[in-house]
């Protein structure tokens, strides 16, 4: 197969994978934001890579959003929500962060394929995308990609999707959102 057939399939991968997401998650997560004094976003890997840009564009919008584990992020509290990307739901690093914002009052989110997970049951609000997890002998959802690459990229385009229903509902739109873009570049 030549790589844009690749990416036709993918394309066709994404398009069933958006298919099956919950109105009503994403719904949630936008109303749970808009309505926290803070924004943690938490993920490793490449799922940690989506939540990064998820924070960025969370700050393009007004929000006062942060990634877990860098040096100017402040400390979490009540009203404040934790948004953990993990398409397991299991990982070792992730699950002490959720127990501990909810100990302190924040309202955690799982954005995950497994529910039922450890941080899946921590948490406040959970949203499911499909997708197959990094072991796919064990994931009922199959892609031609490697890993847990179609969940990634799902969520990559949930987070976006979030965003903006976020603009809509706060009736922003992207030129506003420019005079928040960087500008040391």
């Amino acid at each position: 197969m030549e790589a844009i057939q690749y990416v036709a399939e993918i394309v066709k991968e994404l398009q069933r994978s958006a298919e099956q997401i919950a109105d009503a998650e994403a719904e949630t997560l936008a109303d749970l934001i808009l309505q926290s004094n803070h924004v943690f976003v938490a993920g490793a890997g490449r799922s940690g890579l989506m939540g990064r840009a998820f924070a960025m564009r969370l700050m393009h919008t007004g929000a006062n959003a942060y990634v877990v584990g860098e040096t100017i992020t402040p400390g979490i509290g009540e009203g404040d929500v934790l948004i953990i990307g993990t398409g397991s739901g299991e990982t070792k690093s992730l699950i002490p962060m959720a127990q501990k914002a909810k100990s302190l009052g924040a309202s955690v989110v799982a954005v995950t394929i497994a529910p039922e997970s450890t941080i899946g049951s921590l948490a406040d609000a959970v949203v499911r995308l499909p997708g197959s997890p990094k072991d796919q002998a064990s994931g009922s959802y199959t892609t031609i990609q490697p890993m847990a690459s179609l969940f990634e990229q799902t969520m990559l385009i949930f987070y976006d999707a979030v965003i903006l229903r976020m603009m809509e509902k706060q009736g922003q739109d992207t030129g506003r959102m420019y005079g928040r873009h960087a500008n040391l570049e």
